[in-house]
């Protein structure tokens, strides 16, 4: 193998697979990166069995050939010695790779590339084109939800569908629910997916690196994402996702309207006299217009904060764990939020009061 390539598309290619191979003590091999060399394209790719993906870059090769590099040391040494306006050279001999750009060398040994597993594409499905943005916002919105426990996969996991013109994305972990509605491309056909919680990162982050718009397939095993140049593919759950829609209240006995700013001071302010289960308690009463957070801790001591609030309906005190509420405002962007509860063991719904009408999240009480 023998090619020359511009430094900044292959330290961008680099960084951009680097970050899904995976230590992996049984099989060196997925610790590598893969680079396919052919005519006038190098392709290089990483996988981690869970996820896998290609970038194909255009390059100058008089001999093709496959190899697997480690990755951590190609992209250490790219990172560190080469200047962005350099080529670079890189060709095998008696199975190192041979690298080199102005006045700096180097051979790395690499792997055999035998055992590199195949990384999978879905040819039974035809694409749906979406804005990359609305994709990662529909993850980034309720990700955080899902539990980290994998004894449950259908909950260790985002749940993304469609719902009329809407493409909905949901997580729980049974003590909390987020949802985000995004639009669908007008007669985009998507089926049901649960892409698996540890799966997310890397996808929100390899999404972030393509291009405005992505091309989404999925099947019963698989969804992948296509931009030009790029694929990537992660493994999807097989499992029914909760019917979530049972637990949403459909009305409400208390309403608080709050700066979504005060209550995020409020909670952080309570936290620190929280106990071990983070425990707050929260009492609305519209009567005597009082809306405060309080937390009591008998090894540090307690506090209680009053907020400023538009209240209405029942008086109710109630108690949840602070994480939960605190968690949901990073997928908020309106200044006020809406905190609505149907009484007592009943869960908290809380939805932004302006602007973006797209997310609802639900809080479960603390029954202790």
């Amino acid at each position: 193998m023998k090619l020359e390539i511009p430094f900044q598309k292959l330290k961008t290619a680099v960084q951009m697979v680097e970050r899904i191979a995976a230590k992996h003590m049984t099989l060196p091999v997925l610790s590598c990166i893969l680079i396919e060399l052919g005519d006038s394209t190098a392709v290089f790719k990483a996988t981690n069995l869970d996820v896998g993906i290609e970038v194909s870059i255009p390059v100058r090769s008089t001999e093709s050939g496959t190899i697997a590099v480690p990755a951590n040391i190609l992209s250490s040494f790219i990172s560190q010695v080469f200047d962005q306006n350099q080529i670079v050279k890189m060709e095998t001999v008696s199975g190192n790779l041979n690298i080199s750009a102005g006045k700096t060398k180097g051979t790395i040994k690499t792997v055999p590339p035998e055992d590199f597993p195949v990384i999978p594409t879905i040819t039974d499905a035809e694409p749906v084109e979406f804005p990359t943005d609305v994709f990662i916002k529909g993850l980034k919105s309720v990700w955080y939800s899902s539990s980290v426990s994998s004894v449950k996969p259908e909950l260790s996991s985002v749940y993304i569908y469609r719902d009329n013109d809407m493409l909905v994305f949901a997580a729980t972990d049974s003590f909390r629910l987020a949802e985000k509605r995004l639009k669908m491309p007008p007669g985009a056909k998507i089926s049901e997916t649960l892409i698996p919680f540890k799966n997310v990162s890397d996808t929100i982050r390899i999404l972030e690196g393509m291009g405005s718009m992505v091309k989404m397939r999925t099947n019963k095993n698989l969804i992948s994402f296509e931009t030009d140049g790029m694929h990537f593919v992660s493994r999807v759950i097989d499992g029914v996702f909760p019917d979530y829609k049972q637990i949403i209240p459909k009305g409400y006995s208390t309403e608080a309207v709050v700066l979504k700013a005060d209550l995020v001071n409020a909670l952080k302010i309570s936290n620190i006299f929280s106990d071990k289960f983070n425990q707050v308690h929260m009492t609305i009463d519209p009567k005597g217009k009082v809306f405060q957070v309080q937390t009591k801790n008998s090894d540090v001591g307690e506090n209680t904060t009053a907020i400023d609030a538009a209240l209405s309906g029942d008086k109710v005190e109630i108690n949840f764990n602070y994480k939960y509420i605190a968690d949901c405002f990073q997928s908020i962007d309106s200044d006020s939020v809406s905190l609505q509860l149907s009484g007592l063991n009943r869960p908290m719904v809380i939805r932004p009061v302006s602007g973006d009408q797209t997310f609802m999240y639900l809080a479960m009480p603390m029954t202790r």
